[in-house]
């Protein structure tokens, strides 16, 4: 089973990550600091990070509340509801931009609206993030769930007894056990917005300086044959993120020495 397992990680993880660092540091430096740090790359970074923190903060808000009443409550068409959550899992991220070209476009019948009262979501900025938002929604919310289904009540019954309010209740005893799971999530969320190209290609005009994203110009350097750039690029997105991943891994550890 050992060698199984470390044949299966070598396989599909290790050694497509060596490929990928091995391929874009062979390069001459000053190759490489070129095509990492051009302008347009800095501008692909700062927008793809900004707007997959901004997701992630959204997703988490609203993906915790969408878990708690899942939970804690029961209403009629609950099972549809858990069961639909789970579709951006499924569908093709290249339909979920068409359906959202579709609804908030000039033709839809909300976007035409919006368009009216100024407010364009399609080839904005609005439109990624709200593609980011839609591929990444089920992460928080899928591991914030099985956590709250965990927490004893009766916990929470002796808070109330001992005379601790519903708010006291929360920060005392349920929000600590749930501090790393809501981690969890907002990092996965993270890291699927970080990476997602097939919605936000139909959804942004793709054009530097104003709202391309990283993974969208890695792909347009392949188009061009530029194979060694859009390495390059790919081996800086994957160093920020290993680096964003690791320290959130050290947060995890210690705020689950500190509230145990």
């Amino acid at each position: 089973m050992r060698i199984f397992i470390s044949v299966y990680f070598i396989t599909f993880l290790i050694f497509p990550i060596v490929v990928l660092f091995s391929t874009s540091f062979g390069t001459f430096f000053d190759l490489f600091v070129s095509k990492a740090f051009a302008p347009v790359a800095v501008c692909t970074y700062q927008l793809s990070f900004s707007l997959s923190f901004l997701a992630c903060i959204i997703n988490t808000f609203f993906g915790f509340l969408v878990a708690w009443v899942l939970v804690r409550y029961n209403f009629v068409g609950k099972k549809i509801l858990d069961a639909i959550i789970d579709l951006p899992f499924s569908l093709p991220t290249s339909v979920a931009g068409l359906s959202f070209c579709g609804i908030y476009g000039s033709r839809g019948w909300l976007g035409a609206f919006l368009i009216q009262h100024g407010i364009h979501i399609v080839f904005t900025k609005l439109g990624i993030l709200l593609a980011m938002v839609f591929v990444s929604f089920p992460f928080v919310i899928r591991s914030v769930q099985p956590v709250l289904l965990e927490i004893d009540q009766q916990l929470e019954e002796a808070a109330w007894s001992l005379g601790a309010t519903s708010w006291q209740t929360f920060l005392k005893i349920i929000w600590p056990t749930l501090i790393p799971a809501v981690l969890t999530g907002m990092v996965l969320s993270f890291s699927r917005c970080i990476g997602e190209y097939g919605s936000i290609v139909l959804l942004s005009s793709n054009f530097a300086f104003k709202d391309l994203i990283t993974p969208v110009l890695i792909f347009q350097c392949l188009e061009q044959y530029d194979y060694t750039g859009a390495t390059i690029l790919g081996s800086v997105l994957l160093c920020f993120c290993f680096c964003f991943f690791l320290l959130a891994n050290f947060l995890q550890i210690y705020l689950n020495q500190n509230f145990k």
